[in-house]
């Protein structure tokens, strides 16, 4: 696990620059950093830096940059290509000097090309340069777990697994785009391809991006929507036997996340998700796992009595730590610098402070993450199939509300919140998406009118009809695995985690079992109801049923609380007059009165369509990342 950052320009970076470039992402790496320049054809010049945290092979023959034994290649690279040392015994005529899967890369590059990546196993980004045929390829796993930025402009590139050092680089000018402001402020992420930044592209999940000659092409060599769509021409057989099938592949998967030289443990949250990872981890451990979870004093929050049972049970090294609101609060201010692109998933704190008590006595720990979307997990994916059912219904409602003898009455704003939902929801490309129509108005309203020549993305994804899918559910799998999935859990988890120089693994997220859970029939995740059915059926399989039975509660912390107490004057400071006519990124008398009226109502519910301390803790985060980034003038 590491930082890469690097560029490809005609103007010059001096080594210092670059070095300091690097530096920003010190805390991804704090065990070593190179960095190093190469002359490429037509004027330019290669800078490649890499921090490392040592995970595999601790001696300085993992350092890099790394290249082939003739220069022909050079690597920077952050990740764990889990299945390396498989990979090794095929490349068996390779010169290896050592036992990292850095150099596993680049023999496998040689021999295979591109095509390697079919190969790989893990969470990887890779920046590449091939001598041979003048190319620079920057490379992304398949579902987005490592991130990877970068700056194209005037035919020269930029890129970096944070922001940080691309808006160190000396002549970046840091233009922000407030086309995508609307749909962070409503979706509190920002999904690749975009950034908070003009010209500033994330590489999106499965994506190569070739650089040569001053240009850039960008294709996908893995695609959620693709990959579903064949495996689910091969469906499993029986319930049994797709059990059978994911149950190895999980262990599998679990097993090549435990193969580290420093020490490893799992996060331990007591849901079926970490409480499977990490009982698979046990079993297959000679000695007892180290596991971690934090608890909330306040009960309706606390999910940490369960973790410790499951601990108690399958008997792992069990730490917790219970903390209170002002643990939670003293991280506020911590956002900006390690969430260095505004993000406002608020159980990025909670996710801080367990990754901070993991690091105490681990450098890797393993987690639960995609459990929920490759598995039916989500409350909201109930809604969603019920949404389906009352589709109809709702077509009929919205359609006498629009008759024009009662549109004059507007009914439809009469009617229950619930009601309105259904009968609102009339955009095919958008139908699992569905919600409150006042949010999305409302978060485009903070911005205001942008002007004509710029454009304002949509504050939904419009791209539903491309996975091919009348199943509503599956529909909405689909795109939480495209969108919410990269862009917000596995961002959340990286920047919380590499804040701490931890490394989190997901061995849900393996490769084969993702492309085997394509061929599990939906019936088998969503059984009468039942949300993740077989994963469920698994988890059993190593832990009592009643251990693990019980609602869904997830990381808790009180915005409406916060935002109208200890935090009110700072909210108030950011809606100050001045400021915003400053930034001319948001509609400034829109917004100041928003605040006020929120400030003296607060929330009304979420049953009411009037809960917005959503809308106003993305705008206190972004304020708050603009400070920190741009200052208050």
């Amino acid at each position: 696990m590491c930082g890469i950052c690097g560029t490809i320009r005609k103007r010059e970076i001096t080594p210092g620059q670059l070095k300091q470039m690097n530096d920003t992402m010190y805390h991804r790496g704090p065990d070593d950093s190179g960095q190093e320049f190469y002359e490429m054809k037509g004027g330019y010049q290669v800078g490649f830096a890499q921090r490392r945290l040592s995970i595999m092979d601790l001696s300085a023959l993992g350092h890099q940059p790394m290249h082939s034994p003739d220069r022909r290649i050079s690597v920077v690279y952050n990740g764990e290509i889990y299945n390396f040392k498989e990979l090794r015994e095929e490349l068996a005529d390779y010169p290896f000097r050592s036992d990292c899967d850095t150099e596993v890369i680049i023999a496998a590059y040689l021999k295979w090309g591109l095509s390697c990546l079919e190969r790989f196993n893990g969470m990887f980004a890779i920046a590449l340069y091939d001598r041979e045929d003048e190319t620079v390829y920057l490379i992304r796993d398949r579902i987005g777990k490592k991130p990877l930025y970068y700056w194209y402009q005037e035919e020269e590139l930029v890129f970096a697994s944070e922001l940080k050092p691309i808006m160190a680089c000396p002549d970046f000018p840091a233009e922000i785009d407030r086309g995508v402001l609307s749909r962070f402020l409503y979706q509190k992420y920002i999904n690749a391809p975009e950034s908070i930044y003009k010209n500033v592209y994330k590489l999106q999940p499965g994506a190569i991006l070739a650089f040569r000659g001053g240009q850039i092409k960008t294709w996908k060599y893995w695609s959620v929507s693709e990959v579903y769509q064949a495996a689910v021409k091969n469906p499993v057989g029986s319930y049994e036997e797709a059990k059978e099938q994911l149950k190895a592949l999980l262990v599998r998967a679990v097993s090549l996340r435990m193969i580290a030289d420093v020490p490893l443990g799992s996060f331990l949250s007591g849901g079926y998700d970490s409480s499977l990872v990490t009982a698979i981890a046990q079993k297959h451990s000679a000695s007892p796992i180290k596991t971690f979870s934090i608890g909330f004093h306040e009960e309706r929050y606390n999910e940490a009595r369960y973790a410790k049972a499951v601990a108690d049970y399958l008997g792992t090294d069990h730490t917790e730590r219970i903390i209170d609101e002002d643990d939670i609060l003293s991280l506020v201010e911590s956002i900006p610098k390690y969430y260095d692109e505004p993000f406002s998933d608020s159980s990025q704190i909670p996710t801080m402070l367990v990754s901070e008590l993991a690091k105490k006595r681990v450098t890797v720990a393993l987690s639960g993450d995609g459990g929920d979307e490759f598995f039916c997990g989500y409350n909201q994916y109930q809604n969603v199939a019920q949404a389906q059912v009352l589709d109809l219904a709702g077509a009929a409602v919205h359609g006498l509300c629009s008759l024009p003898g009662l549109r004059r009455f507007q009914l439809e704003k009469r009617l229950p919140f619930k009601v309105r939902v259904i009968a609102g929801n009339r955009d095919r490309e958008t139908k699992t998406q569905f919600g409150a129509g006042n949010y999305p108005a409302m978060a485009r309203a903070m911005v205001g009118e942008l002007p004509s020549e710029m454009r304002a993305l949509p504050i939904h994804y419009p791209v539903e009809s491309s996975y091919q899918v009348k199943n509503w559910q599956i529909r909405r799998m689909l795109l939480d695995m495209d969108t919410y999935l990269p862009g917000d859990i596995l961002c959340k988890v990286d920047r919380a985690s590499m804040k701490y120089s931890l490394e989190a693994r997901c061995p849900i997220l393996d490769a084969d079992v993702m492309a085997f859970s394509y061929r599990i029939p939906h019936a088998y995740k969503y059984a009468s109801g039942d949300k993740k059915h077989i994963l469920k059926d698994i988890a059993y399989d190593y832990i009592p049923r009643e251990l693990l039975d019980r609602p869904k509660v997830g990381f808790g912390v009180p915005l409406d609380k916060w935002l109208r107490g200890p935090l009110k004057e700072q909210l108030l400071s950011y809606a100050d007059d001045s400021l915003l006519k400053r930034q001319d990124l948001f509609d400034v008398s829109h917004m100041q009165s928003f605040v006020k009226r929120y400030l003296e109502t607060g929330d009304k519910g979420p049953a009411t369509g009037e809960n917005y301390s959503g809308l106003v803790w993305s705008f206190f985060t972004f304020q708050q990342w603009y400070e920190a980034y741009h200052g208050r003038a």
